[in-house]
């Protein structure tokens, strides 16, 4: 469960991150301790149980109160079961709170398909005023937790099974896409734990002589609009992978641009208007629903005719 790990990992960051800010306070729903945040800062450390309404409830309080709340919850009841909260208590109020939700997408299939976080997208950029990250690589993660504090307003960032991109380093710039790969043909804009899917069909189309750009859009709000137009006009050919249903998420923001647009084919790939059922391993699940590599690959390629 990499979403997990990365999650807990942020205990380090975060109490670092508390050693430089007073008011920074983290909140919990029965995760269990965050070390060494928990063991360094007990005061400032909440586990308010499994109660997701009522954890965003005390981070808005906190956040009223002048505190810098981060909340720490699974994506799929953080998003759903408080939804109502995040949008009245922090998205009405403009409330400084930020929750990092691991367990996101697909990650949790072997739990069954309530485990799935693949509305979260749709609901939380919904919300006016929420900022909406989904980084795609540990680094990256740690880095998007340091760039949410520095924003004046709720933000949502998404961790899902995000493994290592090889040399990556960019800095991270909240509504900037980052161009990982050079492609004239098609253009693969993923997201999340999506983003390494895609690298690694641009490896498969290259070798079937197909120029693929891969972008990395961390942030789905507010999206890099300008990285999709460029997508639009000078490729023509567009795909978008995520793990989340195809409405609402990145493929739904991305269509939305396209469309106002009027330029441009788009191809989007995650959940069609479908349950995952199956319990099964990640990367069995990634097949079933067409995420991993060979499928995104078939989607490019069909675009090209």
């Amino acid at each position: 469960m990499l979403g997990f790990a990365y999650a807990f990992s942020q205990g380090g960051l975060l109490t670092e991150m508390a050693e430089a800010n007073p008011d920074l306070v983290v909140v919990t729903q029965d995760l269990g301790p965050l070390s060494p945040f928990a063991e360094r800062f007990p005061q400032r450390y909440f586990d308010v149980g499994i109660s997701e309404a009522n954890l965003i409830g005390v981070a808005a309080g906190l956040a009223h109160a002048g505190k810098l709340p981060f909340v720490v919850a699974m994506a799929p009841f953080v998003s759903m079961r408080s939804f109502e909260q995040i949008r009245n208590s922090c998205g009405y109020n403009g409330c400084n709170v930020k929750i990092i939700a691991p367990c996101s997408g697909l990650e949790g299939g072997h739990w069954g398909a309530t485990h799935h976080a693949v509305e979260d997208l749709g609901l939380l950029r919904m919300i006016p005023g929420m900022t909406v990250l989904c980084p795609g690589d540990p680094a990256e993660a740690a880095r998007a937790v340091a760039a949410a504090a520095a924003i004046d307003g709720p933000v949502y960032i998404r961790f899902g099974y995000v493994q290592p991109i090889e040399g990556y380093g960019e800095e991270f710039q909240v509504g900037r896409a980052v161009l990982l790969r050079e492609g004239s043909d098609v253009v693969l804009i993923a997201t999340g734990a999506s983003v390494t899917q895609a690298i690694a069909a641009h490896d498969l189309l290259k070798q079937a002589g197909v120029s693929a750009r891969v972008l990395n859009m961390h942030t789905i709000k507010p999206i890099d609009r300008e990285a999709i137009e460029a997508a639009a006009t000078e490729v023509g050919r567009v795909v978008t992978v995520e793990e989340h249903f195809v409405n609402g998420g990145l493929g739904g923001a991305v269509a939305e641009i396209m469309a106002e647009l009027g330029s441009g084919r788009l191809v989007r790939l995650g959940l069609q208007d479908e349950f995952v059922m199956e319990i099964a391993a990640y990367p069995d699940i990634l097949e079933l629903v067409g995420l991993d590599p060979g499928s995104i690959a078939a989607a490019a390629r069909s675009l090209l005719g």
